[in-house]
């Protein structure tokens, strides 16, 4: 008797454990449920990018000077030519004047000298030289009008004066952009694409667009090119979508871009979180029964089903972590 009395705290807890046992194998694990069901899956290739014109230029000085004028003409329509800001050109404009009082000091010199060679009191020699200083002193003075001209920041094409940036006052040169020009319609986006995902995209397929400005609205676009050459360091090729005209974004606006690579309509469709390796847990007859399956169009949540469970059969997703096929389930249908 006292020998069993010192062995009951070990059958008690060897009856405890094998309660556990049994609760932890045999016991119903709570699981959720959806049904497979028809519906249009869609095959996407992600990208982002920005929206702007189709045609579109920047205004960038070419000389590093202070802005003297500038128009305020933002939202303005322009025309191709226009001046649209001045830079400082007090230092051009006095060594174009230094060059013109040589050019008359150099025309006189070969009148003179052309008028001792009609009297033979000069050689052809010094003419030609004298013609050859005039036609250099000409060249410069063009070369100064050039650089003179180019501190005259002009619109580079007919359109609107999409954005205007710098006040008069402050120094600009060839890394600014002073302006940005413009026709505002038509609208593209211009985008990046991952190298591993440039051979499923090809030009004329529907592209879905999303901006935080427009919540809930499905914004559609077109593709309408992809760049041949792609880049090597960060392993993503440029496309363009091609923007409605009646289209509610904004030029500079970031978008997030699903290119529809490919496309089913109605098709069985279960949750992607219900597949794990090449099959998925169908809840039959309270019990998990594994069912192979083979999918087709993968979606960010839905997956077209090719060969697997029917239509109506109850898919267990997401699959809880242990649950193997023949154990007891209790069924929870998911939202």
């Amino acid at each position: 008797m006292a020998f069993i009395r010192r062995l009951w705290p070990l059958f008690l807890a060897l009856a405890i454990a094998a309660v556990a046992i049994y609760w932890f194998r045999f016991s119903p694990v709570p699981v959720r449920v959806v049904p497979v069901s028809r519906g249009d899956a869609a095959e996407v290739v992600y990208a982002t990018g920005a929206v702007e014109p189709l045609r579109w230029a920047k205004v960038i000085p070419l000389q590093r000077r202070r802005l003297i004028e500038m128009c305020d003409c933002e939202g303005e329509a322009v025309r191709q030519g226009d001046v649209l800001a001045r830079q400082d050109a007090a230092e051009e404009r006095a060594a174009l004047a230094e060059i013109e009082a040589r050019l008359e000091r150099l025309e006189a010199d070969r009148r003179r000298v052309s008028g001792l060679l009609e009297r033979n009191a000069a050689s052809l020699t010094s003419v030609e030289q004298a013609v050859t200083a005039v036609l250099e002193a000409q060249a410069r003075i063009a070369a100064a009008r050039e650089r003179l001209e180019a501190l005259n920041l002009r619109a580079p094409i007919d359109g609107v004066v999409l954005r205007q940036d710098f006040y008069v006052g402050e120094i600009v040169g060839q890394g600014d952009v002073v302006f940005w020009v413009g026709p505002p319609k038509p609208l593209r986006v211009t985008a990046e694409v991952n190298e591993e995902d440039v051979a499923r995209i090809a030009v004329g397929q529907k592209v879905l667009l999303r901006n935080d400005a427009f919540p809930g609205r499905v914004l559609e676009g077109t593709l309408t090119t992809v760049t041949p050459k792609g880049d090597p360091v960060s392993k993503t090729f440029r496309i363009h979508i091609a923007l409605p005209e009646d289209t509610p974004l904004k030029i500079g606006m970031s978008v997030e871009a699903n290119i529809v690579a490919r496309e089913a309509k109605s098709v069985p469709l279960i949750p992607a979180d219900a597949i794990s390796g090449d099959a998925v847990l169908v809840a039959r007859d309270g019990k998990a029964v594994r069912v192979p399956v083979r999918v087709g169009i993968r979606g960010a949540r839905m997956v077209e089903v090719l060969e697997g469970p029917k239509e109506g059969e109850a898919v267990i997703a997401p699959v809880p972590e242990g649950l193997t096929p023949g154990r007891a389930v209790s069924v929870e249908a998911r939202p």
